[in-house]
């Protein structure tokens, strides 16, 4: 029988196969098993993610009028002005200073995997493929989302 184990995943990359478990997430990348530089674990990312997303809410709600959370119904307009918002939050700050508001709130930046500031369009590819949010669901053995994966990038602790 043949078991997920020997096939390995296209997410997990290379060495998936080899069956060399590593010590800690982000091991496999040379990063730090904990503290500045260490991978940014899922908890602050996604509260990241929450505080980002509610204060586009909030700049949706008074420059646009889109209705607050559960206040009353979003058309499809008021999601576009909304995912619109999000998307240049992080177009402009990830690709100027490396950070969202909510990651700075936590604690997080995001770095080309070679250690620098994300170039633009390492940037470009990150936001859309996060704004697709289907992406941001899935990641490899060391953390890293699919949308991060492909954009080259990698969300670290500060």
């Amino acid at each position: 029988m043949v078991d997920r184990r020997d096939i390995g995943s296209w997410l997990e990359g290379p060495g998936s196969r080899s069956g060399d478990p590593s010590a800690y997430p982000g091991e496999r990348l040379g990063m730090p098993r904990g503290g500045v530089g260490s991978l940014g674990r899922f908890g602050r990312r996604l509260l990241g993610v929450v505080i980002d997303w509610t204060v586009c809410q909030l700049i949706a709600f008074a420059f646009f009028r889109v209705p607050l959370p559960f206040t009353d119904v979003a058309t499809g307009r008021d999601t576009a002005i909304l995912l619109g918002l999000f998307a240049l939050e992080n177009l402009l700050l990830v690709g100027t200073v490396g950070a969202t508001l909510g990651h700075r709130v936590v604690g997080l930046r995001v770095h080309s995997t070679d250690g620098r500031t994300p170039r633009p369009f390492q940037t470009l590819v990150r936001t859309v493929l996060l704004c697709a949010f289907i992406p941001a669901m899935f990641w490899d053995r060391d953390g890293r989302g699919l949308h991060d994966k492909a954009a080259g990038t990698v969300i670290v602790r500060t």
